[in-house]
């Protein structure tokens, strides 16, 4: 029988059992978190990628120095949404430190539900009063349709890869149609797209008309942020 039970059962069977039984369960609680961060611990050692993630982190909290101070809102106001590529550093093509702005990344930086429920929250309860839609150049999504990612998740869970035919997958065992549920949001018009996502979060009965919506296409051969004039011009304020 395992420890805590059997110490739960002769616990109620003495008197002021109720009182008893509490301190018991106080007694297990931090023996609970020493069991936790020792499973951490042994997981950390997962993987290399693992390990030097949270080795940065450390070295991070040691240089935190007064960022604990930062307020909630952020101080300039402003959001972006932009793609979750990993090439493209928000914090640096937009100049951005901790505390300055809210940074909501998707795959393709799309006006999805969820992107608008953050940029809701974002001016709702933050008080951003500008915002940003970025793309960028050389993106993934533009690389498949919804039907081929629903084909090939269908077939197989594994990681597809693509040569001079497509897409394929690797192995084909253990797919799910689950996919057929989700809009993955590919495009085709890199510059249509931002315009569209301009246009959709303008255009939410949730978002007001006095805050603007910039359109840029980020251009990852160059660093530069692009405007999108069509995009910009379905942003302003009204």
């Amino acid at each position: 029988m395992p420890i805590a039970a059997f110490g739960v059962q002769f616990l109620l069977g003495l008197p002021g059992a109720a009182g008893r039984l509490a301190d018991f369960v106080a007694f297990l609680t931090p023996l609970k978190i020493i069991i936790m961060a020792s499973n951490a611990l042994i997981q950390k050692e997962n993987s290399q990628v693992h390990k030097e993630v949270l080795d940065a982190n450390s070295a991070y909290v040691n240089s935190f120095g007064k960022k604990g101070e930062l307020s909630l809102p952020p101080a300039r106001k402003f959001a972006i949404l932009t793609c979750m590529d990993a090439r493209l550093d928000p914090a640096k093509y937009a100049g951005l430190s901790e505390g300055d702005a809210h940074v909501i990344r998707n795959a393709g930086g799309r006006a999805s539900d969820d992107a608008i429920r953050s940029l809701v929250i974002s001016y709702k309860l933050l008080g951003t009063r500008e915002w940003f839609v970025i793309h960028h150049t050389d993106c993934g999504m533009a690389l498949f349709t919804d039907d081929i990612i629903r084909d090939l998740l269908s077939k197989s869970l594994k990681t597809a890869t693509i040569d001079e035919k497509g897409w394929r997958n690797v192995e084909e065992s253990g797919g799910s149609d689950e996919a057929k549920h989700i809009s993955f949001l590919t495009f085709k018009d890199l510059q249509g797209s931002v315009v569209e996502d301009v246009v959709r979060i303008k255009k939410h009965p949730l978002v007001p008309k006095d805050i603007p919506v910039y359109g840029y296409i980020y251009d990852v051969k160059s660093g530069k942020l692009i405007e999108v004039p069509a995009a910009s011009e379905a942003g302003k304020a009204r």
